[in-house]
């Protein structure tokens, strides 16, 4: 047996020993081996996409669904700097991204061999771990060396991206033959070549005992993307009464102390002046200014991550805790000041999407968030698409909603959708749907290209197409000299076409009832453009803005 083969077959069975599920592969020759090992390995379910930064994207996206590390696996050169985006997404996520980079072995590097890079040390500090692996030689002790690797690869990778870079020798395919110096076996019994035993949770920190002095009444519970424990968010919340501000992605929206339509409220000057004296936060919120600013009015700010690598924006954190701490106090009148102002802001919502009568960019939102059943998957794009969610989903916990919010780009959405809707229903979970604007479409097209054999997820995707970049519509440079061609950047394509042209079946939706039928649970993929204007949103808005603002006096 040659030794890329050997090396490529005892990563494929230590990896599904390490449990392992899906692998994602990226074509090229120098990966063959292990492509094909990956491919041949029982118990993984493969990928394949000829776009790499597609194919690191949906990875991400099986990965941050599924709670497990997935292999990446791609040729040497620049389709491993394809996989950068992905990865720093996955740092900052804290999404397990294992990528196996094929490389040119060391006497093939730096001499203009085709294909060859620098791929040492490829995504810097944005790795959990970095291993040149070495090219494979038929002596004893590989084996052990290879399989223990694995199990340090996928114990690293259970919070963030970890890099293997992959030398490989021709023959780059099986000769034929099964010798080797040394067995290629794993541990009998099928398990892995090291068990790593997690961290024992310890007892939730009393946040009494870490304040010194008694739980205040104004309190809030901030809840953003990558929250520990959502429920246990809310639970404190509910056991302090204090309000929850929770942002899409947070997965704490639900409950009677969620405030709805918080953007707004915080946004009023009156309400903003109203200062908590503790503010916990969960996860990593960053989405509203409002809800920012009146984070760092805050008197103190308890911020919640169990890896120690806590998003503070605002540079006002005074604790870092590992858990959801536990605390009890009597309610009084600030909560139901914030529950009277989240009822009236939004029926205030509801009142000025009604009277638009048409289809409007919130109130795509609004419709994603009643429609889709219990159990659902909702994925959501960045800029304008994840704030109309923010100030129109309604509260309800049996819907699970993801996005790319580690560092909010537009890459890769629509190939992490993917990945998430199939690991969602791998998973045993219902439908999934997905909500973005054009031009994040647009940027990952190709993640609707899928192979006559790749698994096709139970997926609608949702297009909100205003021919263009609409938050700019609605930020300071609205209005200026060249804004159209320099920030609308409009396209002027025809989405549905485009769809088509994929083999996706794709429709436009002109009416909340057309949305609605669209929306109706389907197998496969498929698309729904809704059409906006970009000026008409922004006034909407304002509205929005001036109808809660009323509402509140």
């Amino acid at each position: 047996m040659n030794p890329s083969t050997a090396l490529a077959r005892v990563l494929a069975d230590e990896l599904a020993r390490c449990g392992v599920t899906d692998a994602v592969i990226a074509p090229g020759s120098r990966s063959g081996p292990l492509a094909l090992a990956l491919l041949n390995q029982t118990g993984l379910r493969v990928h394949v996409r000829i776009d790499e930064r597609s194919a690191s994207f949906l990875a991400l996206g099986l990965a941050a669904a599924s709670g497990r590390p997935v292999p990446l696996v791609c040729t040497s050169g620049t389709a491993a700097a394809a996989f950068h985006p992905a990865v720093v997404e996955a740092d900052a996520a804290g999404v397990g991204l294992l990528v196996l980079t094929a490389d040119r072995p060391p006497e093939l590097r730096g001499t203009g061999a085709s294909q060859t890079i620098d791929q040492i040390g490829l995504y810097g500090g944005a790795v959990r771990l970095f291993t040149e692996v070495g090219v494979p030689e038929p002596v004893p002790g590989q084996v052990a060396y290879w399989r223990s690797l694995v199990g340090r690869a996928v114990a690293a990778a259970a919070d963030g991206p970890v890099h293997l870079n992959v030398p490989l020798r021709e023959p780059l395919t099986p000769d034929g033959t099964e010798d080797w110096p040394e067995p290629l076996d794993g541990r009998a019994g099928g398990g892995p070549w090291v068990t790593v035993t997690p961290p024992t949770p310890g007892p939730r920190p009393d946040l009494a005992a870490i304040l010194g002095t008694d739980v205040p009444e104004r309190g809030a519970v901030v809840v953003g993307a990558g929250a520990v424990d959502p429920a246990a968010a809310v639970a404190l919340a509910k056991a302090c009464g204090w309000p929850v501000f929770s942002e899409p992605t947070g997965n704490a929206r639900f409950g009677p102390n969620a405030v709805a339509a918080y953007p707004l409220v915080l946004a009023d000057p009156e309400f903003a002046r109203l200062r908590p004296d503790l503010v916990v936060t969960v996860g990593r919120p960053g989405l509203t200014r409002s809800l920012m600013g009146w984070i760092r009015g805050a008197a103190r700010q308890v911020v919640v991550d169990p890896a120690a690598r806590w998003a503070d924006p605002t540079r006002t954190a005074e604790f870092v805790l590992p858990a959801v701490p536990t605390a009890r106090r009597t309610p009084g009148g600030w909560l139901a000041r914030w529950q009277e102002a989240g009822a009236a802001a939004g029926a205030a919502v509801e009142g000025v999407l009604e009277d638009a009568g048409e289809l409007t960019e919130p109130g795509v939102a609004r419709t994603l968030g009643r429609v889709l059943p219990a159990d659902a998957l909702l994925v959501t794009g960045p800029s304008r698409s994840v704030r109309d969610l923010e100030l129109c989903l309604p509260a309800r916990a049996d819907l699970r909603v993801l996005g790319n919010r580690g560092v909010n780009g537009i890459d890769g959405v629509v190939s992490t959708a993917v990945g998430a809707a199939l690991a969602h229903r791998a998973a045993g979970g219902g439908p999934a749907a997905a909500l973005m604007g054009d031009l994040t479409y647009l940027y990952d097209r190709n993640g609707l290209v899928l192979g006559p054999e790749e698994p096709r997820p139970d997926l609608t995707v949702v297009v909100v197409d205003n021919d263009g970049g609409g938050i700019f519509s609605m930020l300071p440079q609205a209005g200026i000299a060249g804004f159209e061609r320099v920030f609308g950047t409009p396209h002027s394509l025809d989405l549905v076409a485009d769809a088509a042209a994929a083999g996706v079946p794709a429709t436009t939706a002109t009416t909340p009832a057309e949305l609605e039928a669209a929306l109706e649970p389907g197998e496969g993929l498929r698309l729904v453009r809704v059409r906006t204007d970009r000026d008409a949103t922004a006034e909407l808005h304002r509205r929005l803005q001036k109808a809660v603002s009323a509402a509140l006096r």
